[in-house]
């Protein structure tokens, strides 16, 4: 992938969607990042990544939309904030990466990690429910929902005993507040 992100004359900054879309959701000036690669340097879990956050800010200033919407870095990435604590620039890439995800969604856009969108998805509805995170239940919808029924349960025992997951979900004294986020987030969506 080291020639896809290159500019071709027919490239203009001035009409890029891509790049006026994110920069209106998020707030961050995509063209102020000068590649010095600091992001890419310091992200955690890149080896995973097909593109890493330098790479995504490059695709963005030059509207490639196709390449970073189809990309498993937008899902893969954890918002650790690695990324925005080394750049000079005080880019925040994990808010873009965020926006990136919403537009994949957005659009329907088949993800090349689908089991990573089921998490997403499961984990935001069980947040959304308790408030917080119940893992037994994070667990068990991901696995129906991926199709993995049996995935991970050798650990799931060993967790139970310890007392690391509990049989039943806890929730949050906030959970209206807690709701009214969601309400507004799904406000935002077409």
């Amino acid at each position: 992938m080291t020639d896809v992100l290159r500019f071709s004359s027919s490239d203009s900054p001035s009409r890029n969607p891509l790049r006026a879309l994110v920069e209106e959701r998020t707030g961050q000036d995509a063209l102020s990042c000068y590649q010095c690669g600091k992001c890419s340097a310091g992200c955690p879990i890149i080896q995973y990544m097909d593109l890493g956050p330098q790479r995504v800010l490059r695709g963005i200033q030059m509207g490639r939309k196709d390449l970073l919407l189809q990309s498993s870095t937008i899902w893969l990435c954890v918002a650790c904030q690695t990324c925005n604590t080394r750049c000079p620039r005080k880019i925040d890439i994990p808010r873009i990466m965020d926006s990136l995800r919403f537009l994949a969604r957005q659009e329907n856009v088949r993800l090349s990690e689908r089991t990573v969108n089921v998490f997403h998805t499961v984990f935001l509805k069980d947040v959304e429910l308790t408030g917080r995170l119940y893992e037994l239940g994070l667990i068990g919808f991901y696995n129906l929902m991926s199709g993995q029924l049996f995935a991970s349960m050798d650990l799931a025992l060993p967790m139970f005993a310890r007392g690391k997951v509990g049989i039943l979900p806890e929730t949050i004294k906030g959970r209206r507040e807690m709701a009214e986020i969601f309400r507004r987030t799904a406000k935002m969506q077409p």
